[in-house]
């Protein structure tokens, strides 16, 4: 009895055996399948974070280049609004100064027509007195 019980233990205990060392095999393949999938996913953090390195990179690049671009365009719009203002000015100081330009014709084109009036006149006078028979000194 004790001999076929002791038996009995030993082949359970066989048994268990085997099935703790299936046990162990699938456990340590299991890490290893785990250890496997995580230097995987270190590798993907490791090529994500270097392309969003890049992204940064390039964006602060692109950032850079918009900056020094309005930066020129500023430059350019202040320069070309000066220019207008000193265009704007030189503008009124010529047609202040075509004003008076015309102001002047305006002058002596009167002047001009009260001169050819009095000259009319004065050779109607000549004229008067030639045929009235005087002379001139």
């Amino acid at each position: 009895l004790i001999s076929s019980a002791t038996k009995s233990l030993r082949m359970e205990t066989e048994i268990l055996e085997k099935k703790l060392q299936d046990a162990q095999m699938k456990l340590a393949e299991k890490d290893g399948d785990k250890e496997k999938e995580i230097q995987g996913l270190k590798r993907l953090i490791s090529e994500l974070e270097f392309q969003l390195t890049m992204e940064k990179n390039n964006n602060e690049s692109f950032l850079d280049k918009l900056r020094k671009e309005i930066k020129h365009k500023s430059d350019e719009l202040e320069k070309l609004t000066q220019e207008r203002t000193q265009l704007i000015h030189s503008l009124s100081q010529v047609q202040e100064e075509n004003s008076l330009l015309q102001d002047t014709v305006r002058r002596e084109c009167s002047e001009r027509r009260g001169l050819t009036l009095a000259l009319g006149r004065a050779r109607e006078q000549v004229l008067e007195l030639r045929r009235l028979g005087g002379t001139f000194p």
